[in-house]
């Protein structure tokens, strides 16, 4: 561990779904800072992370959708580290879906309550247990950060996804509200909105047969998209790294005066 100008070293970071993708790459810049982090996934594997030492990493297998697994949580991290410092709210879940399928009514592929329920339990539920769980502790010392994972489909919308962009939509909600909040009580809120990203645990077979269905397109060509860039100026996908880097300057002490805003990292990428 060596210090870097973000004097990150020895705060303790939460990442809810660390386990894999942007919140894996997002703890490991946060072990390459220094930081305490702990990990919170459903998955019963810890992540690998280069450089992670027991003393300064916990895994926690955690329901983010249950209070009682949230605040058991919490209770870990406080009995191993004493204090949580920043929260990042990472984990999410994607299911694409139509509101309605012209093909098949009420149909695999079309939107159904069990579908809405458990997209909006992790990405908003699990969002309000950690967050609430994190201020508490925040509160008392007047310090903390909290960062809310959202996505550019939040801002722009996506076709198949809906509930998704909806609930990444009210996540930047929560991320204004909570920081009108918790501003004069210390504690800065930010929200982060990637767009186009190389790929992530999101991109599973099922998730790839799913969205292609409701895009009207074959795998291989929802696929073949993925290169594609003729809608991002930069060119390019970006990078989980680049994402990690983004949470962790917000996370820190150089971004004192950024608050109640989410940053959308999309390499240009906008309706225009």
């Amino acid at each position: 561990m060596s210090n870097t100008w973000l004097n990150l070293e020895n705060k303790t970071v939460i990442i809810t779904g660390g386990a894999s993708g942007i919140g894996k790459a997002t703890a490991q810049e946060f072990v390459n800072q220094g930081a305490n982090v702990v990990v919170c996934d459903m998955s019963p594997d810890a992540p690998e992370l280069e450089g992670a030492t027991e003393e300064h990493f916990l895994y926690v297998v955690t329901d983010v959708t249950s209070k009682s697994s949230v605040d058991a949580m919490m209770q870990a991290v406080l009995d191993k580290f004493g204090t949580v410092d920043v929260i990042v709210n990472n984990a999410g879940i994607n299911i694409p879906r139509l509101l309605v399928d012209p093909k098949e009514a009420g149909g695999e592929y079309e939107l159904d309550e069990a579908v809405w329920d458990k997209v909006c339990d992790v990405n908003l539920k699990g969002v309000f247990f950690c967050g609430q769980a994190a201020a508490r502790v925040m509160v008392e010392k007047k310090s903390g950060v909290i960062i809310n994972m959202s996505s550019e489909s939040g801002l722009e919308g996506s076709e198949g996804q809906s509930v998704y962009a909806a609930t990444k939509n009210a996540v930047n909600s929560l991320t204004r509200s909570w920081a009108k909040e918790l501003g004069r009580l210390g504690i800065r809120v930010l929200g982060v909105a990637p767009g186009i990203l190389e790929a992530t645990g999101l991109r599973t077979l099922s998730y790839e047969t799913a969205l292609a269905y409701t895009r009207g397109i074959t795998i291989d060509e929802l696929r073949a998209g993925y290169s594609k860039t003729s809608t991002t100026p930069m060119g390019r996908s970006g990078k989980l790294s680049e994402v990690a880097n983004l949470v962790c300057y917000l996370a820190s002490e150089k971004a004192d005066y950024i608050h109640g805003v989410t940053y959308n990292i999309a390499g240009g990428k906008t309706r225009g």
